[in-house]
């Protein structure tokens, strides 16, 4: 018979699992905000409002991937600008970073002044929230190439495409995939933030908000549960594949 191993990691929530059955469903503890475990987990599938959490996922995981998109690509792109052109570097990177000190949340209201309220502003927000990590990573990546790289490169008469292609690209990859799986983590932030802040459409944000209007904490707790495994399903999608496109750092 097979052994059944508990990952290590998996322990903690037990355990909280183990005592809220204990304390909630038990009736040990009794309020109005602390809801049996059982009425949670059974929420998304018996619960009319409750399995609206499926498509509010779904918006909010379309919604994260669109916006994740724009924002890699635009600071993939302006950080090897920034890295390998002295006159980008002094027009563009410091204000860049001044940009990226303003906290992530305060671009909120202008950003609704200028979009309204609706997905084009959620998705805007969700690129910014990507931008900044995979930039700096990038630009990082860049001016740390060894100059003897870049000595070998002009011996060898390598034109700007090929330069790029040969020799920037396969050097920053791992300083890249460093600020792409932090941005993934701030992209998915962003993504339920908007939601919850702006409040309007479908998404896990809208969804916890309108159940904290209706008192449902079952439907609460429900929503901070997907959300929380939603971001640990992308860390662990970018833990394992990314090592597989930089074998020669891993082995």
């Amino acid at each position: 018979m097979a052994e059944v191993r508990i990952p290590p990691g998996a322990w903690l929530p037990l355990a909280i699992g183990a005592a809220w059955l204990l304390l909630i469903d038990t009736g040990a503890i009794a309020h109005p905000l602390m809801v049996p475990l059982y009425e949670v987990l059974a929420a998304p599938f018996v619960d009319e409002q409750g399995r609206q959490i499926w498509s509010a996922a779904a918006s909010s995981l379309l919604r994260v991937a669109l916006g994740f998109l724009i924002g890699a690509s635009l600071g993939i792109a302006v950080g090897v600008a920034v890295g390998l052109s002295r006159p980008a570097q002094l027009a563009v990177a410091p204000t860049v970073h001044g940009l990226r000190q303003v906290a992530l949340f305060a671009w909120i209201p202008l950003l609704t002044a200028w979009f309204g309220n609706g997905d084009l502003v959620k998705i805007v927000f969700i690129s910014i929230s990507t931008f900044f990590p995979v930039f700096l990573n990038t630009e990082q990546g860049v001016r740390g190439i060894a100059p003897a790289y870049r000595e070998v490169a002009a011996i060898a008469r390598l034109g700007p495409w090929l330069r790029l292609r040969r020799l920037v690209l396969p050097a920053i990859l791992p300083s890249v995939l460093t600020g792409v799986e932090l941005a993934l983590l701030t992209a998915w932030i962003g993504t339920v933030g908007s939601e919850y802040a702006i409040g309007t459409g479908r998404g896990i944000g809208a969804y916890l908000a309108t159940a904290r209007d209706v008192f449902r904490m079952d439907l609460v707790l429900i929503g901070v549960l997907v959300m929380a495994l939603v971001g640990y399903g992308l860390s662990r999608v970018a833990q394992l594949l990314f090592p597989r496109l930089i074998p020669w750092r891993t082995r």
